[in-house]
């Protein structure tokens, strides 16, 4: 029943100013018994090429993967399951009754990627508790959205997969969220959260826009790995002269 995760691209936990949701979410790869591969989340499109040298790396071909476990279905959480030919989606069932039934054009949720991901024949529908794969239970944690889904995965070390039921250490440290649909829901779902990541110490808590992260023991918080975030930009005539700005800790730009 033991699962194994290891993170593919690492979430940001950083918004955009002037052009629109970053999007630059959290996804997982996952490997458990009788050879299953699952993904946690999918991203958005704009990640597709970085997710596919990642799983290259990881030595898994999209076809191998066996199953993907959405936690809800904003643009870019759920956008790239159609990479997956062989894999069985599980997505929560109110959360997508609910998206089904918004007007086309809302601007989280892509309307026609969910219509579609509603048809698959390999599509499985879960509710709190079993998700039908050995070790890997639900809950659902209102707020963010109002059926967001977490994961937990029982291994050496256990895993919480939260997405953005709090997507970063400011929201998991404060028990309040930046974006939410019902802000006293939300805080009682990060509370949940919070309690669940310590009911077995060593678990791993691994956000939605953020490293993922294990408590010490006088219970603060470590972040697994180095943030690694950066844009190339061009700013004058000349093809050569690029300017990165580094978008970590601490980071400047530089030319």
């Amino acid at each position: 029943m033991s699962w194994t995760v290891e993170i593919l691209l690492q979430g940001y936990p950083g918004k955009s100013k002037y052009h629109g949701g970053l999007g630059w979410s959290t996804v997982a790869l996952a490997r458990g018994p009788e050879g299953r591969i699952a993904l946690l989340d999918t991203g958005g499109f704009g990640a597709r090429r970085r997710l596919l040298t990642q799983l290259e790396a990881a030595g898994v071909a999209p076809r191998q993967v066996t199953d993907l476990l959405l936690t809800h279905l904003h643009y870019d959480h759920c956008l790239n399951w159609p990479m997956f030919p062989n894999a069985t989606l599980h997505a929560g069932a109110a959360e997508l009754e609910m998206a089904l039934a918004l007007p086309d054009g809302d601007p989280l949720y892509p309307e026609f990627t969910v219509r579609e991901l509603a048809r698959h024949p390999r599509l499985r529908r879960l509710v709190d508790g079993e998700t039908g794969l050995p070790g890997i239970t639900c809950f659902t944690a209102p707020g963010h959205t109002m059926h967001h889904l977490a994961f937990v995965l029982e291994g050496a070390p256990r895993t919480i997969f939260s997405a953005d039921v709090a997507k970063n250490r400011a929201e998991l440290a404060s028990g309040r969220a930046d974006m939410t649909l019902d802000a006293a829901a939300h805080a009682a779902s990060i509370a949940r959260l919070n309690a669940a990541w310590r009911e077995v110490p060593g678990t791993v808590l691994v956000p939605g826009h953020d490293l993922a992260l294990t408590l010490d023991a006088a219970g603060r918080m470590v972040p697994h790995g180095q943030r690694a975030c950066a844009i190339d930009a061009w700013f004058t005539e000349d093809f050569a002269n690029v300017t990165r700005f580094d978008l970590t800790e601490g980071g400047a730009p530089h030319g």
